[in-house]
């Protein structure tokens, strides 16, 4: 029913489950401690709270601490399911509470280069412990960067390719890693025609355009002309 795909590690909040329900079946999904988010990529069901709340592909579910929620199939559900532990920074409330967001209705927002993300969970809607987006990549790749937040990004489809130091990791479907605060990389798409869909989750929550240049790649940028 479900399986880790990000395991938890020393001074970390994130982990990530998969989640696989068939017709009928139920996830009671409830943490005394952690915040949990769902994102449904495959099949319909329902999210009950005190109300009931359609799934589909796209949507995403908020269950913080001390809450539950119950997760039911009406057709074979696929989905991946991220913990965000007591130990993350809380980010001050923006917005009211939702329990359920949809892809198909978030603000499309640009980032570096020609890239573009949407946020399904933030401090906007609820979770201020962390964000959670899809990404969407041109084909190509940026230049080395890193963020200054904790994140675990999930792949649905690819084809992509993940750049840390000397090594390059292919990513495929299902594909998931993590990346520490301040680690340099770079994930680029390696198809020729259409772009690469990522889910990503991280802590603190904010913006997932909050990038900054490796310093070597800045200086070539500073002197540039």
């Amino acid at each position: 029913m479900t399986h880790a795909l990000v395991r938890s590690v020393p001074d970390s909040a994130l982990t990530l489950s998969g989640v696989e329900l068939g017709r009928g079946e139920t996830l009671t999904v409830s943490e005394a401690d952690a915040d949990s988010l769902l994102y449904v990529f495959g099949g319909e069901g329902a999210a009950r709270f005190e109300d009931e709340h359609e799934l589909a592909p796209g949507a995403a579910v908020l269950v913080l601490a001390g809450e539950q929620a119950e997760i039911s199939a009406g057709s074979r559900l696929r989905a991946v399911l991220a913990t965000v532990g007591p130990e993350a920074d809380r980010h001050a409330p923006l917005g009211p509470r939702e329990h359920v967001a949809r892809l198909a209705d978030a603000e499309a927002r640009r980032a570096t280069g020609a890239r573009s993300f949407q946020i399904l969970f933030g401090p906007g809607n609820g979770s201020t412990r962390a964000t959670l987006f899809v990404g969407f990549i041109p084909p190509g790749k940026a230049p080395w960067h890193y963020h200054v937040y904790d994140e675990i990004v999930w792949v649905p489809e690819g084809p992509g390719r993940l750049h840390i130091g000397d090594r390059t990791d292919e990513l495929g479907p299902g594909s998931a890693f993590r990346l520490r605060p301040r680690e340099v990389h770079i994930v680029e798409n390696a198809s020729p025609d259409r772009e690469l869909a990522i889910l990503g989750i991280f802590t603190p929550a904010g913006s997932p355009s909050a990038a900054y240049l490796a310093p070597e790649v800045a200086a070539e940028y500073r002197f540039a002309g």
